[in-house]
């Protein structure tokens, strides 16, 4: 890998069976965003502590981020200063749409500054890897959100959302997915406008 990898978990944090936690552990040089002490469900306190994740590493940088980790790396990208060679973005949550039982309500979202989900085109290249039957995000939603961050839309077919839940654990092609951003995508400085479309991803499972 000729980048960093830089984890960022969604709002239940680390989570020790989680992908994210097990491909970090198999990736040298992997780093993850660390977890808050406090201030757990600002979106700002989230977005401040990934800058600061960011810029301790010297290099390409591309992101990996689940769930809510991808409305961080979208919120972070409309006042990032640091160029990201890339991002994949799994299984995003739709945090306008009402969450099941156990996860935050729609007015602790709306005092946690989440809301609305930002729709501006991001500066760098990015996948996203929409689930068939992820009960945080419908595919549709998923499709909308990848067309506004001008993202390659992945079907990664019925993978719940991509956790514990849904039998996730390992994800082997998010360390495939990784390593053809980290060989295809082309370096990116924000402002630059995106082109980047990647045949070969498309037949990645």
């Amino acid at each position: 890998m000729r980048s960093t990898i830089l984890f960022v978990p969604g709002l239940r944090g680390h989570v020790a069976d989680h992908w994210q936690t097990l491909l970090a552990a198999q990736m040298p040089g992997a780093r993850t965003v660390p977890p808050l002490e406090q201030d757990g469900m600002s979106r700002a306190a989230r977005v401040a502590n990934l800058d600061v994740a960011i810029a301790a590493i010297e290099g390409p940088v591309i992101l990996a981020a689940h769930s809510a980790g991808c409305l961080i790396v979208a919120h972070w990208a409309q006042t990032g200063r640091r160029a990201i060679r890339g991002a994949l973005l799994a299984t995003p949550a739709d945090v306008e749409t009402p969450l099941p039982a156990g996860y935050p309500t729609e007015a602790e979202l709306q005092a946690g500054g989440w809301l609305p989900t930002p729709r501006s085109q991001l500066p760098f290249p990015t996948i996203l890897a929409a689930s068939r039957n992820d009960p945080l995000c419908s595919p549709d939603r998923a499709a909308g959100l990848a067309k506004a961050w001008n993202s390659l839309l992945l079907d990664a077919g019925d993978v719940g959302h991509l956790n514990g839940a849904a039998g996730f654990g390992p994800w082997p092609a998010g360390a495939t997915l990784l390593e053809q951003l980290d060989r295809d995508a082309p370096p990116v400085r924000p402002g630059d406008a995106i082109g980047w479309r990647t045949p070969s991803l498309t037949g990645a499972t």
